[in-house]
């Protein structure tokens, strides 16, 4: 009778115990989620390049003639009220071409960051590791752009940055403010031989739902310290939904980048962008996109020609949701440069380019 009772007694703290452990790993497990992607496309670009690669300033959707998956990643995601953390492996065309100086592991490095708020009372972070690029409209995610296609100015500014960031959002959340320490201009990894840091900021405002706009700033260097170049770069871009289909949206860079070291003498880049979008019913979408590059120092695009990178681009793009998660969108695009600095298959160059691109996108 007694084994009776020590055996009921030693199964009820079994199970006591189970329920506890159960709830614990319940209680960890409740913050964390798992979240993926994937985008496949197939571009024809018209003046049919050898090697089956786009221009080497296209680094999203750069593969011609040929089926490729531009990103593919699967993302996990921790967050309690105090601590956030961040973790996403990728692949992809688009991580071959960004990644493509970064080692090893790194280059499969999506996202890996970590942050601590701060305060109690405000909506103070900071935040260390890999994280999107705190410059530019257009990001690396396909879907959340109004565009198949990034523009020249996206694809040529960070989509990814490394380092630390202190970021405040107030609590009617229509102001964000953030400042960063970084390892340079998109680079997870420093540049060798480069010892100093680079410094940006950021600063957001949403003055109603239809509105915002967003100020961000770049300073640092490129390159070694035995030939280090300051570069000096500013980002505008606003978002206007002028009616519940219709909307707009407005992009200006603008960079300097000394000309040689300890040089007063800059060289000068811009980049204005402008998006209109129309969403005729909840399932469509169509865009059209005007962009200008002119880079004639070829201190971000280099081209070796006379007049330098001061190129047009012009798009259109038609979306369809085929379902809440699956997205399918085609577009045509046109470049035209000052130069010739298009080349065609038979070694040819050209001052124009023309492609269509088409992708599927899901997520879960």
């Amino acid at each position: 009778m007694k084994r009776i009772v020590l055996a009921a007694c030693l199964l009820t703290t079994l199970q006591a115990n189970a329920q506890v452990s159960t709830g614990i790993f319940n209680r960890f497990l409740s913050p964390l989620t798992i979240s993926g992607y994937a985008e496949t496309y197939y571009g024809g670009d018209f003046n049919n390049p050898l090697g089956n690669t786009r221009p080497s300033f296209v680094y999203s959707f750069n593969k011609n003639n040929e089926a490729s998956v531009n990103l593919a990643f699967i993302k996990g995601s921790y967050i309690t009220s105090t601590v956030r953390a961040n973790l996403a492996l990728a692949a992809g065309t688009y991580m071959n071409a960004n990644y493509a100086a970064e080692p090893g592991i790194l280059g499969n490095f999506y996202e890996g960051n970590i942050g601590i708020k701060l305060s109690r009372e405000n909506n103070l972070w900071l935040d260390a590791g890999i994280f999107a690029s705190h410059i530019g409209l257009e990001s690396a995610v396909g879907k959340d752009n109004w565009t198949l296609t990034r523009s020249i100015g996206a694809d040529n500014t960070p989509y990814f940055e490394s380092g630390a960031k202190i970021s405040y959002t107030s609590k009617n959340e229509k102001w964000f403010f953030s400042a960063l320490a970084l390892n340079g201009w998109q680079h997870i990894k420093p540049v060798d031989g480069n010892t100093i840091p680079a410094f940006g900021t950021q600063i957001t405002y949403k003055p109603s739902p239809k509105i915002t706009l967003n100020s961000s700033t770049f300073i640092g260097s490129d390159k070694p310290d035995s030939s280090r170049q300051m570069r000096y770069f500013h980002n505008f871009y606003g978002i206007f939904r002028l009616t519940d289909a219709l909307a707009a949206a407005m992009n200006f860079d603008i960079g300097f980048e000394q000309r040689n070291k300890d040089s007063s003498t800059m060289n000068t880049w811009f980049n204005p962008t402008i998006i209109l979008r129309y969403m005729p019913t909840a399932k469509t979408a169509i865009a059209v996109r005007a962009e200008y590059y002119d880079d004639k120092h070829g201190v971000i695009i280099a081209s070796g020609t006379p007049n330098g990178f001061r190129t047009w681009g012009f798009s259109a793009n038609f979306d369809y949701h085929i379902t809440s998660n699956l997205l399918w969108r085609i577009e045509a695009k046109t470049l035209s440069s000052k130069d010739n600095i298009f080349t065609r298959r038979d070694g040819s160059a050209t001052d124009n380019n023309t492609f269509i691109t088409t992708s599927l996108a899901v997520s879960f």
